[in-house]
């Protein structure tokens, strides 16, 4: 079988498909030649701030501008995440034919580290889409809401709030989600992510998967995904968590 072929199987088959362990632009690469088109990216670098390392300010922002460009050349919406102090100048950087359609924010209140004498409560995320390309505010209509959708009567359709409100896994919270990853975002966050971004049968790519919370939020609502990441012990969790073995290339 040719790789476009495994991937196609293991969506088919599984509704997930787990590369082996590689650098990101090395499996966008992979989903290029094998000519996969994506509805969505998730993409979840290291944030260039205390664990994971730091670069120069111009090498960090050399790696995003090439990360988004990479990934919108195979994928109509990418989500980018990080502090907001270090990702708020990629507001500008939306690829050729996309634009940066929302700043989002992550909001939590459990979180014990202290910086500066603040406590840290937020992540950002910048959603980025190709233009022409749709969302799907629809997914969190109410069921009165969902009625005059689907009759044509509802004038505009309002989408969730830009501020997604969940608490830390940590301690004795999001114990049945918890895999051991050391920075483990929740299912409610990437919930609101997805269906936002896909409906079901879309296809969902995350090159750094970690914990492989976007494919167990894909898979929750009917949609299949692709994911990757460089650490052969977060490739083994996302194995166990999804209960499907990786494909080999």
């Amino acid at each position: 079988m040719t790789v476009s072929e495994k991937i196609k199987h293991a969506l088919e088959i599984d509704g997930v498909a787990i590369l082996p362990p590689m650098d990101v632009f090395e499996s966008i690469a992979v989903l290029k030649d094998a000519n996969i088109a994506l509805d969505c990216t998730m993409l979840d670098p290291w944030y260039n701030k205390g664990y994971g390392g730091e670069l120069p300010t111009d090498e960090y922002d050399d790696f995003i501008t090439r990360l988004l460009n990479k990934t919108g050349e195979i994928s109509d919406l990418m989500y980018l995440w990080g502090f907001p102090e270090i990702i708020g100048p990629y507001v500008r950087y939306a690829p050729n034919g996309f634009y940066m359609a929302a700043w989002l924010t992550w909001y939590y209140k459990n979180c014990p580290s202290v910086i500066r004498g603040w406590r840290s409560s937020q992540n950002a995320c910048l959603q980025f889409m190709r233009k022409g390309h749709k969302l799907h505010p629809e997914h969190f209509l109410n069921a009165e809401q969902k009625e005059k959708f689907e009759s044509g009567k509802m004038r505009f359709v309002p989408g969730p709030p830009s501020v997604i409100e969940a608490p830390l896994i940590i301690g004795f919270v999001g114990k049945n989600e918890r895999t051991g990853h050391p920075s483990q975002k929740p299912e409610a966050v990437f919930d609101r992510l997805l269906l936002m971004a896909c409906q079901k049968g879309d296809v969902v790519f995350d090159p750094m998967a970690g914990s492989g919370t976007t494919a167990a939020c894909a898979k929750k609502h009917g949609m299949k995904s692709i994911v990757c990441d460089m650490n052969e012990d977060y490739i083994q969790m996302i194995e166990k968590r999804m209960g499907v073995k990786r494909i080999e290339l």
